[in-house]
């Protein structure tokens, strides 16, 4: 038996009752691109039946089962969303660092580094290597810098600072950032310059913290099960629990490697992140390429739904909002959606549900007749 779960980074639905704090009250992503979008595959499945949700039309027989989730963790970030998607509740907030990280984890840096950071402050990141990356350049010191999420992130170029050492640069960092500095994740920014100046590249890679006990993924692979992670997924476990990884970046990418696992026989997961609506188009506050990209998403999605075997699982569902309506580039504390698809099953309105883990407790259910604890 297979079981897929595809997360559409950011894709919230808005109307949590506690987004007031975390400063993010009427934050509602999908509400926010929802005029004029096309997703009829979505449509069908019942992502606009879900409760809540005012975008049109209506399903009159949604395929999925469908449900609003709403968060146990405390957070708004891609591991503290997936962690609990997997079954993992997050109890303690990561630590944040809204005025910049203190004198003695900077000194420890440029230790570790051999250089002068630039940057120490909160920031977005396609700004900050507009503001700084030509200083970094010329000097070849990295930028570091982070955001209302719980990371440290160090921006580089390529070409005076190569890949290889930037991610040792981070793994140093990681070394550092512990106890009561432990970011959620430190992230690789490397950047190149074009005609049009700086740009991010898509050699990104994240540093997460492990987690703090057996998630699905490890909890199949005891059993025995594969458990394909398919692009971000590696870095938010730090690989923990997984017998595969698909290394792949864009959403195209990803979609397309989806797309031929369908076509493999195995017995277990495959845990998939689609980055871009996060990433490429939530932070930078890119209302209309935030539905291109989510309309992309839906027409690979009916070649997915047509290569399901009869006893697959087909769940799509989000880790977190980022309202690209709102002034803030942040992500946002929001519900997130739940569909999940097996042909023949009838769909039905699963209501308002406390809980990502919810995903984690029908999946290992459907897998092992077991039930998660």
């Amino acid at each position: 038996m297979r079981a897929f779960i595809l997360v559409v980074d950011s894709f919230g639905i808005g109307k949590a009752s506690d987004a007031y704090l975390y400063g993010d009250e009427g934050s509602d992503t999908y509400k926010s691109i929802s005029k004029g979008i096309e997703v009829p595959n979505l449509v069908m499945l019942g992502l606009n039946n879900i409760d809540g949700v005012e975008a049109l039309p209506k399903c009159d027989k949604p395929l999925a089962s469908y449900a609003r989730l709403i968060e146990k963790s405390v957070g708004k970030d891609t591991v503290t969303g997936h962690f609990e998607i997997a079954g993992i509740i997050s109890v303690k907030p990561q630590p944040t660092f809204p005025d910049g990280f203190p004198d003695e984890i900077v000194y420890k840096l440029e230790k570790a580094f051999g250089a002068k950071i630039l940057g120490n402050e909160a920031a977005s990141g396609t700004e900050i290597i507009k503001r700084l990356g030509r200083q970094s350049t010329d000097e070849v010191r990295p930028i570091v810098y982070t955001s209302a999420d719980s990371v440290l992130q160090i921006a580089a170029n390529e070409s005076v600072i190569p890949l290889e050492r930037l991610y040792q640069m981070c793994e140093s960092a990681r070394r550092i950032m512990c106890g009561d500095y432990a970011v959620g994740r430190i992230i690789a920014r490397p950047f190149l310059e074009g005609k049009d100046g700086f740009y991010r590249t898509e050699n990104r890679k994240d540093y997460s913290l492990l987690p703090p006990r057996d998630s699905l993924l490890d909890m199949l692979k005891k059993k025995g099960k594969t458990v394909i992670g398919v692009a971000k997924i590696r870095d938010i476990f730090s690989g923990q629990g997984l017998t595969e990884h698909i290394a792949v970046h864009s959403n195209d990418e990803v979609c397309k490697a989806v797309s031929d696992v369908l076509d493999r026989d195995f017995d277990g997961l495959c845990f998939v992140n689609l980055v871009d609506t996060d990433m490429v188009y939530g932070h930078r506050n890119d209302v209309d390429g935030y539905r291109r990209c989510v309309e992309r998403f839906d027409g690979y999605l009916g070649q997915m739904l047509g290569k399901l075997k009869s006893d697959d699982m087909f769940i799509i569902t989000a880790d977190h909002g980022c309202d690209p309506a709102t002034p803030s580039t942040d992500h946002s504390r929001e519900n997130v959606p739940y569909l999940c698809y097996v042909k023949g099953r009838e769909g039905e309105n699963l209501g308002t549900i406390k809980g990502f883990d919810f995903v984690a407790k029908t999946v290992y259910k459907y897998l092992t007749g077991e039930e998660f604890v």
